[in-house]
């Protein structure tokens, strides 16, 4: 399993435009074969920077999604609100903490 986070900062005048495409591109994503999760969270302390947290089947799955008619939709409509250069991990689980 892979989790993917990238980290997109707007303009503080496209913050509800990038909301809006997200709303409406989050299903198709979701729904991209190997997709497991998806989620999009906001900074507390500066409200341009954003995150989408994802979790992948496999790396070819990842790859396969940043191919697709729904990303090549999506990216051009989301990279033209940014005011700084994304930034993008991919990550594996190593441990996980359970409360007690």
């Amino acid at each position: 399993m892979i989790h993917r986070l990238v980290k997109l900062t707007f303009h503080p005048e496209h913050i509800a435009h990038f909301q809006a495409v997200f709303k409406s591109y989050k299903r198709a994503i979701r729904n991209s074969p190997g997709c497991q999760h998806l989620e999009a969270w906001q900074d507390l302390n500066n409200p341009a920077i954003f995150f989408t947290f994802s979790k992948w089947d496999r790396p070819e799955d990842l790859e396969a999604y940043r191919q697709s008619d729904t990303f090549k939709e999506v990216w051009p409509k989301t990279k033209i609100l940014f005011s700084d250069k994304p930034e993008a991990w991919s990550t594996q689980q190593i441990d996980v903490a359970h409360e007690s």
